[in-house]
């Protein structure tokens, strides 16, 4: 019974195993996901709150055109008067027998109007629909500055995450070293040639290591979730970030932000052509209908129903009174952004400047990082074998590794440091 027992008991711990280990076979079949950094630009750019925006402004062109195109539509208008005056048109004449009428001192009138505008079908509505077009457009260019400048923001969290993971890899080469060197020690210890103590400084050195991993991997996973909450894709420590290439560097600048400038100056265009139009005479179809005392016929005191039509000329002539001023404030709004783009202009070029003098200090530090590597590389390389034979300690074995180590850190530093200044002087540059 208690032979069964057991035999039940372990086919239930075989079972859990076999799942076990199916289930870690899954994971590691399962490629990792990798992220390059024009994904996360594009993932970025569709997930940021304010692309809702470009909804909106497309809702609100919509109304402003439709309004706009009204227009075009008969105007009507209803009114009313009642009054009462001092005097009435007589006639000065007395006639035998013939009663003429006087016409009363209260005057009453309702009416209805219907006006279609000539001159606003072919100039005032198709200026204010130009306008409302080229307002829209520079709403959604200045969506596309500020979603732009979320280039920055990715840079740092990326190129972050890449120096990162190439720390920890260079973690893991030190502990390789470290590892070496415990096994050279132990045949020195075999040998009786050095104290079995001198193992714990190296094992020690080992675990101080492991505890770098460990806090470069927190570093990361508080990157990571930065960058996820950018991009709105779940990151973990399997996601593999691919390393870009060398960003060639172009000069030429192409910022969404000039293109903002040119669209803005359009508007100061269309809003000449409004202030011009302003001052242009207005004809106009009418009928005008109603019902009053007196109608038409002055020499009838009745209630009557009349109706008139015809064309109509209006002009506002004190419209030219302000058509200069007017100008001159637009010409000073458009010098205003004239200035403002060169401004822009002249701060691009000086950071060009900044970082293209960056991008050439860390190319020839790279430089020197390689021929300080391999002379580390090589002082190690023969403390390693001296610690074998006892002719060295392992505080010296330590010292060697820990400097060659400092020095692949640099050039690790100093590589991503490159790249992302290259990717900055792209990002400033708009190419």
């Amino acid at each position: 019974m208690i032979k069964k027992r057991k035999k039940t008991i372990f086919g239930k711990a075989l079972i859990v195993l076999s799942c076990g280990l199916l289930a870690n076979s899954f994971a590691i079949a399962q490629s990792p996901k990798s992220l390059t950094l024009d994904n996360c630009y594009q993932l970025a750019e569709s997930n940021y709150p304010l692309v809702k925006q470009y909804a909106l402004i497309d809702k609100t062109k919509d109304y402003s055109i439709t309004n706009a195109s009204k227009g075009y539509l008969p105007q009507i208008n209803i009114g009313g008067q009642a009054s009462y005056q001092s005097d009435v048109t007589k006639i000065p004449i007395s006639l035998p027998n013939i009663d003429i009428p006087t016409m009363s001192k209260d005057q009453y009138k309702l009416y209805g109007e219907v006006s279609q505008p000539i001159t606003d079908l072919f100039t005032t509505v198709k200026y204010q629909k130009e306008l409302i077009n080229t307002n829209t457009v520079v709403e959604q260019q200045k969506i596309e500055v500020e979603l732009y400048k979320l280039k920055e923001r990715i840079n740092q969290l990326f190129f972050g995450i890449l120096l990162i993971d190439a720390q920890i890899d260079q973690t893991e080469i030190l502990k390789k070293d470290i590892r070496s060197g415990i096994d050279k020690n132990s045949v020195a210890i075999a040998n009786g040639i050095a104290l079995k103590s001198s193992a714990d400084v190296l094992k020690a050195e080992l675990l101080k290591a492991d505890q770098r991993t460990i806090e470069l991997k927190d570093t990361r996973k508080g990157y990571t979730d930065m960058l996820s909450l950018f991009i709105n894709q779940s990151i973990d420590e399997y996601t593999a970030l691919e390393k870009p290439f060398t960003a060639p560097l172009a000069t030429e600048i192409n910022r969404p932000e000039l293109k903002l400038f040119d669209l803005q100056k359009k508007t100061f265009d269309v809003q000449s052509k409004l202030i011009d139009n302003k001052t242009l005479p207005r004809f106009s179809l009418f009928v005008q209908g109603g019902y009053g005392r007196p109608g038409l016929n002055m020499l009838n005191n009745d209630f009557d129903l009349y109706y008139i039509g015809g064309v109509r000329l209006t002009w506002n002539i004190s419209s030219f009174y302000t058509q200069k001023q007017e100008k001159q404030l637009l010409n000073l709004n458009q010098n205003a952004l004239d200035v403002q783009k060169e401004t822009f202009l002249f701060n691009t070029n000086l950071t060009l400047k900044q970082q293209n003098s960056e991008i050439t200090k860390l190319e020839e530090l790279i430089q020197t990082d390689n021929d300080i590597i391999r002379l580390r590389e090589n002082v190690k390389l023969s403390a390693q074998n001296q610690l074998q034979y006892g002719t060295a300690t392992t505080n010296d074995y330590l010292t060697y590794i820990n400097a060659e180590d400092q020095a692949k850190q640099n050039q690790i530093l100093h590589e991503i440091q490159l790249l992302m200044a290259q990717y900055n002087f792209k990002t400033t540059a708009g190419n």
